[in-house]
């Protein structure tokens, strides 16, 4: 198990367990020092999503503070899901996606949905966003496309478009 999934077990099952969260002192150096934003997948064993939530951008002063909120969250606030419970630990399998700086690009053409994600922003501020190489999404139209209902922004709206890659951690 790498550093970025142990915190976010670790995170999960602290919190799920006594309410508590890790200790800042305990997460490894390199995760204190790096900032990025970065979204904590939770699946089942067999494949199903059961709560994922992330930040686009930083929000903490670090990466430890981005894995442990968005750890949390997603065991406990991904509106799709109920909480998770202390029966169902052992039967999760846990993600966490670091997420590269997002850039502007002109069209979808920028896009690759196997490589990139992709952010979209209506002129006032509402935007979506879906992370690259997910099952069923084959296209970088399919990305806008869901991407636009995950931000509310119809299909006649402006938009801009950002992509990102990400450096994806899994546990096995």
């Amino acid at each position: 198990m790498d550093i970025y999934t142990q915190l976010a077990r670790e995170t999960i099952e602290q919190f799920v367990l006594k309410e508590e969260i890790p200790q800042m002192e305990e997460v490894p150096l390199e995760i204190r020092t790096r900032r990025a934003g970065c979204f904590v997948s939770i699946h089942k064993k067999d494949g199903s999503l059961r709560g994922c939530i992330g930040t686009i951008r930083p929000v903490y002063k670090n990466l430890a503070g981005e894995i442990i909120s968005n750890a949390v969250a997603a065991a406990t606030q991904d509106t799709r899901f109920a909480p998770i419970t202390k029966e169902e630990l052992a039967d999760l399998k846990i993600g966490v996606d670091i997420l590269s700086s997002p850039e502007q690009i002109e069209s979808e053409k920028d896009l690759d949905p196997k490589e990139y994600g992709v952010i979209v922003q209506a002129p006032d501020g509402r935007e979506g966003l879906l992370l690259p190489d997910l099952p069923d999404v084959n296209s970088a139209q399919d990305q806008i496309t869901i991407t636009r209902e995950k931000g509310g922004i119809t299909k006649d709206e402006e938009i801009a478009l950002y992509r990102f890659s990400v450096e994806r951690h899994e546990e096995n």
